[in-house]
C-alpha cells in the first residue's frame, strides 16, 4: 500500500524523524483554519500517490490563512497524472539552505535492501540517476544486520554529506530504517531532506510503501491509512472477488494462470502491439491454478468492465489444473456471464497448452462460443489479439 505524504510523515514522526507541523484539509475553509493554527507562512500541497505535483500546480506557498484557502481551492479537484486531488496538506513553510535525498528500498533482484543517498536532492531521483549517476550513492543493506550508526555513517559518507550535517543525517538514516522494519515497508524515501538556514535537518517530503503481505500484523494501521476512494474502481472490485488484478494503460485484456506466465504474456503482447499501432496490455490478471468457472467469469467480468479493452487474451498452461478443466471453465463462464446479463461482445483469443490441451481445444471448438478464437502458440496468439485490438 502506497501512503500519502501526510501519512508517511506521521510514520516518520512516530519514529523520531524530524518533520514540520501540518494538517490535512478537505476544503478551502479547513485549509484556512489549519494555516491560522500553524501561525506562519505555509505550503499547501496536493495529496496524491504520484510524483510531479509541483510541476502540475499542486504545491503552492501561502503567506496568510486567507491565501491558504485560495491556494487550496485552486488545488482541490486538480487531475495530476490521473489522480484527482481530494485533500491537501497544509504544512509550515521553511527556508531551505540545501536539499538532500535519502531512501531505503527492497532490492528484490539481490534479495536484500538498498540504501540510496545524495547531497543533490529535490529533483526527480530517476533524472539524477541517469544524468549524474555518480551523485547517487547506492549501499546494500543486509536485512539481518540492519542499519546501525556505523552503517548509517557508511551511507552518509558515501553520499558526501559534510560535517555540518553528517551526524544529523546519520540519526535520520537510523530512524528511517527503524520505520522500514517496524512498519514492514518496502520503500521509505525522503526527497527532499533539507538543511534549514539554522542548520537543522528536516524531512520536507516523504514517500512510503507498505508490504501488503504484512497487513495482518498492522490491521489497525491499514484500517487507518486505507483510502478506497483513491483505488482504481476495477482493482477494488477485483479485490472484493479475491482476484490478483492490476490495472494497466492498454487495450488488450490479459487472463493467465500463474504470475510468471502472466508477466511473460504482458511482454509478448507489448512486443506484438508495437507492430499494430502501439497496442498494449490493459491489465495483469492471474487466476491461479484453479481456473474454476466462477473465477473465470469474475475475471472476464472485471476485464469487460474496462472501457479501454478492445480484445482479450486468455493464456493458460495446463499443469495441476488440466486444460480440459480450463476450457470447461471458459464455457461455463460465458453461461454465468449471460445469467448476470453480461454478454461477451469482444473478441477472445485463447491459447491452451500443457496437460490435456487437445481435449481442451475440442471442448472449445464444440462450444462454438461467439468471438472466441483458438491459437496454438503464445507468440501467434499475442500477434492475433494485438491485431484484433488494433482494429477496435
Amino acid at each position: 500500500m502506497d501512503l500519502y505524504e501526510f501519512q508517511a510523515k506521521e510514520l516518520f514522526a512516530g519514529h523520531g524523524v524530524p518533520v514540520l507541523p501540518g494538517e490535512v484539509a478537505d476544503t478551502p475553509e479547513q485549509a484556512r483554519a489549519a494555516a491560522a493554527r500553524i501561525g506562519r507562512p505555509v505550503v499547501v500541497k496536493a495529496q496524491v500517490k504520484t510524483g510531479g505535483r509541483g510541476k502540475a500546480g499542486g504545491v503552492k506557498l501561502a503567506a496568510t490563512p486567507e491565501e491558504a484557502a485560495e491556494k487550496a481551492a485552486a488545488i482541490l479537484g486538480l487531475d495530476i497524472k490521473g489522480h484527482l486531488v481530494r485533500r491537501v496538506l497544509v504544512t509550515a513553510a521553511s527556508d531551505i539552505a540545501a536539499e538532500y535525498y535519502v531512501s531505503y528500498l527492497l532490492d528484490r533482484a539481490n534479495r536484500t535492501f538498498l540504501a540510496m543517498a545524495s547531497v543533490e536532492g529535490g529533483m526527480e531521483i530517476e533524472q539524477l540517476a541517469v544524468e549524474r549517476p555518480d551523485a547517487l550513492a547506492r549501499i546494500p543493506v543486509d536485512p539481518l544486520e540492519g542499519v546501525t550508526a556505523a552503517k548509517a555513517a557508511e551511507i552518509a559518507d558515501a553520499a558526501g554529506f559534510g560535517p555540518d550535517v553528517r551526524d544529523q543525517v546519520i540519526d535520520v538514516l537510523v530512524k528511517l530504517w527503524e520505520t522500514v522494519t517496524t512498519e514492514d515497508a518496502t520503500l521509505v524515501e525522503v526527497n527532499p531532506l533539507v538543511r534549514t538556514p539554522d542548520g537543522a535537518v528536516v524531512a520536507l517530503d516523504g514517500k512510503v510503501t507498505l508490504d501488503a503481505n504484512a497487513d495482518f500484523r498492522h490491521a489497525e494501521m491499514v484500517a487507518r491509512f486505507a483510502d478506497p476512494a483513491a483505488d482504481d474502481p476495477l482493482e477494488q472490485r477485483a479485490k472484493e472477488k479475491d482476484l490478483n488484478y492490476v490495472k494497466l494503460d492498454g487495450e488488450v485484456g490479459i487472463i493467465g494462470n500463474g504470475a510468471g506466465l502472466v508477466m511473460s504474456t504482458l511482454d509478448v503482447v507489448a512486443y506484438a502491439g508495437e507492430r499494430h499501432g502501439g497496442v498494449r496490455p490493459a491489465n495483469f490478471l492471474d487466476i491461479g491454478g484453479g481456473a474454476s468457472a466462477e473465477v473465470m467469469a469474475d475475471g472476464l467480468e472485471i476485464i469487460l468492465a474496462d472501457p479501454s479493452v478492445r480484445a482479450v487474451f486468455v493464456n493458460v498452461f495446463g499443469g495441476i489444473t488440466a486444460c480440459d478443466k480450463v476450457a470447461t471453465g471458459i464455457v461455463q463462464a460465458f453461461r454465468l456471464l449471460r445469467s448476470r446479463d453480461e454478454t461477451v461482445t469482444l473478441p477472445l483469443v485463447v491459447r491452451l497448452d500443457g496437460n490435456n490441451a487437445e481435449e481442451g481445444h475440442r471442448i472449445l471448438t464444440e462450444a462454438a462460443l461467439p468471438g472466441v478464437e483458438q491459437v496454438d502458440t503464445m507468440d501467434d496468439a499475442a500477434e492475433r489479439v494485438a491485431e484484433l485490438a488494433a482494429k477496435g
